[in-house]
C-alpha cells in the first residue's frame, strides 16, 4: 500500500529570501510550490493546492485581487495571509482563513498550516455530521417512538451520530461554548499554541 500524497503548499510571495526560508521550512512534511507573484501563483493553483501562504502586498497583481479570484474559483483551498500589512477594518470583506503579521517564525507557520488541514478535515466532517443528524431528526419525526427502538438501523444510525460528535470535540479540542469556539478559532487563525 503506498503513502498518501502528502498535502500541497502554494506560497504567493514576491521576496525571494522570504519563500525560500518558508520553502525549506515546510519541505518534507508538505508538497511545496512557489509563485513569485500573483499571476504565477494563480496559474500554479489547481483542486489539488491544500493551503495557500499569500502575501498581500505584491507588484502587479495584490494579495488581496489572488485572494478574490481564489475565492471566485471555489477550490475549496484554506488560505492564510502572510503580510507585513498591519490589519484593519478592510479585512472583514476579505475572504482569508489566517492572517499572519511579519516576521513569522517557522513554528508559526507549521502550527497555521496544521491548523487550516485540520480545519479542513473539521468542514468534511460537520458536513457529513449534520448529514446524519438530519437523517435522524427525519426518522424522528415520521416514525412512532416503537418503531423506533425496534429499528437496528436507527440504533446504529444514533451510535455513529454519536461517535462523530465525539470525533468532532477531539478536533476543535473540546469546544464548550460560543465564546470557546470564537477563542479556539482566534488561535487557529493566529498560529498560537494551545
Amino acid at each position: 500500500m503506498s503513502e498518501p500524497d502528502p498535502p500541497v503548499v502554494l506560497i504567493v510571495e514576491d521576496e525571494p529570501d522570504v519563500a525560500e526560508t518558508y520553502q525549506l521550512w515546510l519541505d518534507g512534511d508538505y508538497e511545496v510550490r512557489m509563485g513569485k507573484n500573483g499571476d504565477e501563483g494563480l496559474e500554479l493553483l489547481d483542486e489539488t493546492v491544500d493551503v495557500v501562504l499569500l502575501d498581500r502586498m505584491m507588484p502587479g497583481l495584490s494579495g488581496d485581487e489572488v485572494l478574490r479570484q481564489i475565492r471566485e474559483r471555489d477550490l475549496g483551498c484554506r488560505v492564510a495571509m502572510v503580510t507585513a500589512v498591519e490589519p484593519d477594518f478592510d479585512i472583514l470583506e476579505m475572504g482569508f482563513d489566517a492572517y499572519l503579521s511579519k516576521p513569522i517564525r517557522s513554528e508559526q507557520l507549521h502550527d497555521t498550516v496544521t491548523n487550516l488541514l485540520e480545519r479542513s478535515e473539521y468542514d468534511s466532517l460537520l458536513q457529513e455530521y449534520y448529514s446524519l443528524v438530519e437523517k435522524q431528526a427525519t426518522l424522528e419525526a415520521t416514525k412512532s417512538s416503537a418503531e423506533l427502538a425496534e429499528s437496528e438501523q436507527y440504533a446504529a444510525l444514533t451510535a455513529e451520530i454519536a461517535e462523530m460528535r465525539e470525533g468532532l470535540d477531539d478536533t476543535l479540542g473540546g469546544i464548550e461554548d460560543d465564546d470557546d469556539f470564537i477563542a479556539t478559532l482566534r488561535g487557529l487563525s493566529n498560529g498560537e499554541d494551545e
